[in-house]
């Protein structure tokens, strides 16, 4: 089997396939994955056409953490 190396836009495609698919129980593999994506970009142009996907996985795993906790405390 073969293995490719990324381009920079398969790279973008790859993180906005994991925002897509992201859900409360993979928030957390899912931005670990995209930010070792996004770190072995090589340009800043595309870094910050990735910014607006990353802010929004950061978005949903504070999101989806915070009502989590918010259930335990409940709990108590």
């Amino acid at each position: 089997m073969k293995l490719r190396m990324l381009s920079d836009d398969d790279k973008l495609g790859e993180i906005r396939r994991l925002y897509f698919a992201a859900s409360r129980d993979s928030i957390h593999n899912d931005l670990a994955k995209a930010l070792d994506l996004l770190k072995s970009m090589s340009g800043e142009e595309q870094r910050e056409r990735a910014t607006v996907y990353m802010e929004g996985l950061a978005e949903m795993r504070k999101d989806w953490s915070g009502r989590a906790r918010k259930k335990k405390k409940q709990k108590r």
